[in-house]
C-alpha cells in the first residue's frame, strides 16, 4: 500500500514515521508512506496557502489551488482521496478495515478555520476521528494511517488484530501477565489452567460482559 499525506507541517510526522511498527513495516516495504508539503504546491511567490473567507468571519481559509494541483500530481485511478473534517463520517475500525483494500490512500489534513468548499469535490470520503475539533489534520491522519498499517498483511500477527477491540462489535477481554498474585488481585483460574476450549470461552464472555457494560451501543450492532 501506498499513503501520500498533504499537510502544511510536514515535520509533525519526523517521530512518527521512525518509531514502533510504522517504521517496521516502512522497512519491510509493507507500506510507503509519502508527506507531502501543500506549500511546495502554492503558486503564489511567498508560498502563500490561505486567506480569509468571503463574507468574513474568523480565521483563514486554506485556498483550492495548492490543494488541487497537489491531488492532480499524486492521484492515479487507484487512488482514494480522504478530506478530514470534523464534518466528516465518524472513523471506526469497520472502515480501517475496507481502507487495506484500497492501494493508493491520498490523506489531506485540513488546518486553520477551515478549507474551501470547493475542495470537497476531490474527496472520496470525508472522516472525522471523533466529535471534537483539532487544530488541523495532522494528528487524525496518524491516528488513520497507524490504524490501517497494522492491520495490512505481514506487519502485526494476523491473530492480534482479530481479537481487538471492536473487531465484530465487541471490546477486548482482560489480560494479565506475571505475576500471578499482585497485591493481592489475583489472575482468574481459568487462564492457569491450559485449558485453551474453556479459555477461549472464557474470553468471549469476557468480551460480551465488557461491551455490554462500557458499549452497550456496539452489541445493538450484532
Amino acid at each position: 500500500m501506498k499513503i501520500d499525506i498533504l499537510t502544511l507541517f510536514p515535520h509533525m510526522f519526523d517521530g512518527f514515521l521512525n518509531e514502533s511498527i510504522i517504521k517496521r513495516a516502512i522497512d519491510d516495504n509493507k507500506v510507503f508512506i509519502n508527506v507531502y508539503d501543500i506549500r511546495e504546491y502554492s503558486k503564489d511567490k511567498h508560498k502563500k496557502v490561505d486567506d480569509y473567507g468571503y463574507g468574513g468571519g474568523q480565521g483563514m481559509v486554506l485556498m483550492p489551488q495548492p490543494i488541487f494541483d497537489a491531488v492532480d500530481d499524486l492521484k492515479t485511478a487507484e487512488s482514494k482521496v480522504i478530506l478530514l473534517t470534523p464534518q466528516g463520517k465518524t472513523y471506526n475500525q469497520s472502515i480501517a478495515y475496507d481502507l487495506t483494500l484500497e492501494k493508493h490512500l491520498i490523506i489531506i489534513c485540513g488546518h486553520y478555520e477551515g478549507f474551501d468548499e470547493r475542495i470537497r469535490t476531490l474527496a472520496d470520503i470525508e472522516l472525522s476521528i471523533g466529535d471534537y475539533v483539532l487544530t488541523g489534520g495532522e494528528l487524525a491522519s496518524m491516528v488513520i494511517t497507524d490504524s490501517v498499517v497494522r492491520l495490512l498483511d505481514g506487519v502485526i500477527n494476523k491473530d492480534s488484530h482479530i481479537y481487538d477491540s471492536f473487531h465484530d462489535n465487541l471490546l477486548d477481554y482482560p489480560v494479565y501477565t506475571k505475576p500471578a498474585n499482585f497485591r493481592g488481585m489475583e489472575v482468574p483460574d481459568v487462564l492457569l489452567s491450559g485449558h485453551h476450549e474453556k479459555i477461549n470461552e472464557w474470553r468471549m464472555q469476557e468480551q460480551i460482559n465488557r461491551t455490554k457494560e462500557r458499549r452497550p451501543d456496539l452489541l445493538e450492532k450484532r
